[in-house]
C-alpha cells in the first residue's frame, strides 16, 4: 500500500458552477514541475469572503519538495461561461524558461499569456506576480494577423515539451465534426504554425494525450461520428456545445495510434509507415492505414480524452472503457515496445458508462500508476501494474473517501524528479456536504 499522502490546499472550488472547471481529462496540463519548482493552476473567486462570481485563473508555484503554495491572479480576465469544457492549461518551454497559459475556450477565439523569459529557470530571483506575465492575449506569440482564422474556433488546447521548444495543441470544429493543429513555440522566435495532425471526415479526433519519450511523440485518440442535425451548418449555431446530443459519447469508436520523430511534422503508424506529411498539406485521417489498434464500435461507452502514458522503455498506456464482450468495464490498452497491443479490464473498480475519467503516471522504475475517481462516491482509487508483471496484474494500493467525483490530473514532469507522485483534484473540506459543499483544490503527494 502506498503511505498516506500530504495534502495541500490551493484554494476554494467554485462548487456553485454546475460544471467542473478544476479537474478535466483533457488537461494538459493543470500541474507541471520544472527545475525544482512545481506549478498549478485553476479558478477560483477573488477571495474567499467575495463574491462567488466572476472566477478568474489562479496560477500557484512551490519550491519542491516541501514549499508553500506562492499564489497569483490574473485578476483582468473574468471568467463567466459555466461549461466544463472551459478550464486553464498550463506549458513551461524549457529553452527560455517562459511559463505559458491557454484558457476559458469551447469553440472560442484563442485565449492566451506567457511570462517574461527566464521565471521558470531562476524562480527564486523573481517575486511571483501578475506583472510577470503579459496581458490577456487572442493571438499566439510570433504569429500574425494571417492565422488568425486558424485560432477563432477552438477547443482543447494542450502544451507539450519537445526539448528546448513547447508544442501547443488544439482542437477546430465542434463535436463530431473537427480537426486537431500544432504549431511549435521556439525560443527567441515565437510560434509557427506546424499543420493539421489530425483530420475528422465526418467526425473528430479525441486526443487520449500527446506525450515524448526519447524524442518519440506519441499519440493516441478516439473518434466521433457527426450526426447532423437541424441548423448543424450555421456559422451562429450552439447546440453541439450542449454536455448532450445526437452528437455525445454514444458516437466514440475505434482506439488509434501513431507517432512522430520529428516533432509533430511527420507522422507514422505503429508500423514505422509514413501516413502524414505536414509540411506537404497531408494529415493524419480515419482510413489513413494501420492507425486502429482496436476497433470498438459506436455504442460500446468508449470514453473520449481518458488518459496515457509512455513508459521509459516506450510502451504506451491508454485508459479507457468498453463494454465489448458484454460488461462495461474500465480497461487499460497497452502497446509493448516491441508494438503489441494488449488489453486488461481493471479488478476493484467500477468503470461506468459516461463515469468521471480517471488519470495513468509511470513512475521512476517504470511502475504504471492508475488514478480513479468514483462516477458517483466521493471516493478515489489508486491501482498499481508494475513493469515487472508486464503491466497485466493490478493491486489496490490507496483507496479513501472525502474526494468528490472529480478527473484527477497528475504532474509527470514531478515522476521523474523526484518520484513524488502529485495528484490534483478537489477534496471535501469538512463543511456539510448535505447544504452547500465546500470543496477545495488540492494536491496529494504520494512518496513513491
Amino acid at each position: 500500500m502506498l503511505p498516506e499522502p500530504s495534502v495541500s490546499v490551493l484554494g476554494p472550488d467554485p462548487t456553485h458552477r454546475r460544471c467542473v472547471l478544476n479537474g478535466n481529462a483533457f488537461q494538459q496540463d493543470a500541474i507541471q514541475s520544472f527545475n525544482g519548482w512545481q506549478y498549478a493552476c485553476f479558478y477560483s473567486h477573488l477571495s474567499a469572503e467575495g463574491a462567488r462570481e466572476p472566477l478568474y485563473i489562479h496560477l500557484s508555484r512551490r519550491k519542491l519538495p516541501g514549499g508553500k503554495w506562492e499564489t497569483l491572479v490574473f485578476d483582468d480576465y473574468p471568467q463567466t461561461t459555466d461549461d466544463g469544457h472551459n478550464t486553464v492549461q498550463l506549458g513551461i518551454c524549457p529553452g527560455d524558461g517562459t511559463i505559458h497559459l491557454s484558457y476559458d475556450h469551447h469553440c472560442d477565439i484563442v485565449r492566451y499569456r506567457h511570462s517574461h523569459p527566464g521565471i521558470a529557470q531562476t524562480p527564486s530571483s523573481f517575486p511571483w506576480s501578475p506583472s510577470l506575465f503579459t496581458p490577456h492575449l487572442n493571438r499566439l506569440p510570433g504569429l500574425s494577423a494571417l492565422q488568425d482564422p486558424l485560432f477563432s474556433y477552438i477547443t482543447y488546447p494542450r502544451f507539450v515539451q519537445l526539448g528546448d521548444d513547447l508544442l501547443f495543441s488544439w482542437r477546430t470544429g465542434k463535436a463530431g465534426l473537427g480537426d486537431d493543429h500544432v504549431a511549435v513555440y521556439a525560443p527567441s522566435a515565437g510560434y509557427t504554425v506546424v499543420g493539421t495532425n489530425l483530420q475528422g471526415v465526418e467526425n473528430n479526433p479525441y486526443i487520449h494525450g500527446l506525450d515524448q519519450r526519447r524524442g518519440r511523440l506519441h499519440a493516441t485518440w478516439v473518434y466521433r461520428g457527426f450526426v447532423r442535425y437541424p441548423g448543424w451548418d450555421d456559422p451562429r449555431d450552439t447546440q453541439h456545445k450542449q454536455q448532450a446530443g445526437p452528437n455525445s459519447g454514444e458516437n466514440n469508436h475505434d482506439i488509434c495510434y501513431a507517432y512522430s520523430d520529428d516533432g509533430a511534422r511527420t507522422w507514422r503508424n505503429g508500423s514505422g509507415a509514413l501516413i502524414a506529411d505536414l509540411a506537404g498539406g497531408q494529415a493524419v485521417r480515419p482510413d489513413s492505414d494501420g492507425v486502429v489498434a482496436f476497433e470498438i464500435p459506436k455504442g460500446s461507452g468508449l470514453s473520449n480524452q481518458e488518459a496515457q502514458a509512455v513508459d521509459g522503455d516506450g510502451g504506451v498506456h491508454v485508459l479507457n472503457r468498453d463494454a465489448v464482450g458484454g460488461e462495461q468495464r474500465w480497461k487499460h490498452y497497452y502497446r509493448s515496445p516491441e508494438g503489441t497491443w494488449t488489453q486488461h479490464a481493471l479488478p476493484h473498480v467500477q468503470g461506468v458508462k459516461g463515469g468521471k475519467r480517471g488519470s495513468l503516471a509511470v513512475s521512476k522504475d517504470d511502475d504504471l500508476y492508475l488514478i480513479l475517481p468514483d462516477h458517483k462516491a466521493p471516493t478515489l482509487t489508486i491501482l498499481k501494474a508494475s513493469k515487472a508483471t508486464k503491466y497485466s496484474e493490478y493491486e489496490l494500493v490507496w483507496r479513501e473517501d472525502g474526494f468528490p467525483p472529480t478527473e484527477p490530473l497528475v504532474d509527470t514532469t514531478r515522476l521523474e524528479y523526484d518520484n513524488v507522485l502529485s495528484v490534483f483534484t478537489r477534496a471535501d473540506n469538512g463543511a456539510d456536504m448535505d447544504s452547500r459543499a465546500e470543496v477545495d483544490v488540492v494536491v496529494l503527494d504520494f512518496k513513491l
